[in-house]
């Protein structure tokens, strides 16, 4: 294991971190809304696929407001491995051709099992955040929670204790190091031949090196995404393509890949 850790150690250290300035992300947004543009239809498709997947949740859980908020929020956790097929998009529009939807599907065929392993941690960390959100609200509300105006009142405008200052720390303990691990490190694998851990740690390097652009860039995505529920999840259909292609981006800008083997 020591080795193995000393390799992906060795593995991230080959990839050079570019410099970018504070506003940098803004670009990024500007690229990805460049590329939905040019190839919407992958894009919508996605955003449609994921707004779908919303109203289902909504008829599941929606006399379990306490359950959806865990499993809106937790989605935020998984979303880079959802974004995978529009990261091929845009590499095929920055090689100046034409993609196709057969371009973003053809990325989940199950022979790269690094992104498989990828996804399996996004899911268990989604997982474990629908499970302690949920057991923090129905354990520690002062009311049963089975509508928004429920959670508004009884949690985050509760006259005592701390409950929604607690369930908002506790989402940002889990976020965090989600971000940190998955930025940068799901278009890295689909991009080049690196492994997972090593993957990882360039990620990581690149939020330590850039702590301001990031953190802006982790506002971003949560403020369009949020802007995107809150419109009846109808934003999610351009907000979910639109930010997959600014990661794209992002990725392009911050890692300097410059002579390592292609994955294609």
């Amino acid at each position: 294991m020591e080795l193995r850790n000393t390799k992906a150690l060795a593995e991230s250290r080959s990839f050079r971190v570019r410099q970018v300035p504070l506003l940098r992300p803004l670009g990024w947004l500007a690229a990805g809304w460049a590329d939905l543009i040019r190839c919407p239809l992958p894009g919508l498709a996605h955003g449609a696929a994921v707004a779908v997947f919303g109203a289902l949740l909504i008829a599941l859980a929606g006399r379990q407001f306490w359950l959806l908020t865990g499993a809106f929020t937790g989605f935020l956790l998984v979303s880079p491995i959802v974004a995978t097929g529009l990261y091929a998009v845009s590499r095929v529009l920055e090689r100046g051709e034409q993609p196709t939807l057969l371009d973003a599907l053809r990325v989940w065929r199950p022979n790269d099992g690094r992104l498989i392993v990828f996804g399996l941690l996004l899911a268990f960390a989604g997982t474990g955040w629908v499970m302690t959100s949920a057991s923090l609200i129905t354990r520690f509300a002062s009311a049963p929670v089975n509508g928004p105006a429920d959670f508004l009142r009884v949690v985050v405008l509760a006259p005592q204790g701390f409950l929604f200052e607690a369930w908002l720390a506790m989402g940002g303990v889990l976020a965090a190091p989600v971000f940190a691990s998955s930025v940068v490190a799901i278009p890295l694998l689909l991009d080049r031949k690196v492994g997972v851990l090593g993957a990882v740690l360039t990620s990581w390097r690149v939020v330590m090196e850039h702590p301001l652009p990031l953190a802006l860039w982790a506002a971003l995505i949560m403020g369009l995404t949020g802007l995107g529920m809150v419109t009846a999840l109808l934003g999610l259909i351009v907000i979910v393509p639109w930010l997959s292609h600014a990661s794209w981006h992002a990725y392009r800008d911050l890692v300097d890949t410059t002579g390592l083997e292609r994955q294609d």
